[in-house]
């Protein structure tokens, strides 16, 4: 795994060979917004294969998703992003690649926040995407 960025409290890694251009500056104002200054937080970016075992493992789903994501504790987190899988649910969802993985890194955001799937959780996305143009 290598490291691509490093802020204050935010880490970006990857282990495929081709790490999605997105802005860390634009991921630290959203992570700050939605979990605060001081929460440690991971994104690491993750092939297919790595993905599904990470499925199977945690929520015994044996297919590779986009997203995961895991509370280390209070105040620490770890978002898993599988970009091939998000490349084509971005066509899905009719956004671009790039537009894609923030509002998936907002959702993760969500969960490592405590909410599971539901409008209140949805509702807190839009409001964070309205507020960030996502």
């Amino acid at each position: 795994m290598r490291i691509v960025a490093e802020y204050n409290s935010f880490t970006i890694s990857s282990t495929v060979k081709s790490t999605p251009k997105i802005s860390g500056g634009l991921l630290t104002s959203i992570k700050e917004k939605v979990l605060g200054k001081n929460y440690e937080l991971s994104l690491v970016f993750v092939g297919t294969k790595r993905a599904r075992k990470l499925n199977n493992e945690h929520r015994q789903k044996d297919y590779a998703t986009d997203i995961l994501s895991f509370t280390l504790d209070d105040d620490a987190g770890e978002i898993i992003i599988n970009p091939d899988k998000a490349k084509k649910k971005a066509k899905e969802f009719e956004r671009t690649f790039e537009n894609y993985l923030v509002f998936l890194f907002i959702h993760g955001l969500f969960h490592l926040k405590g909410f599971d799937h539901g409008s209140r959780m949805e509702a807190e996305e839009a409001r964070v995407r309205r507020l960030f143009k996502i």
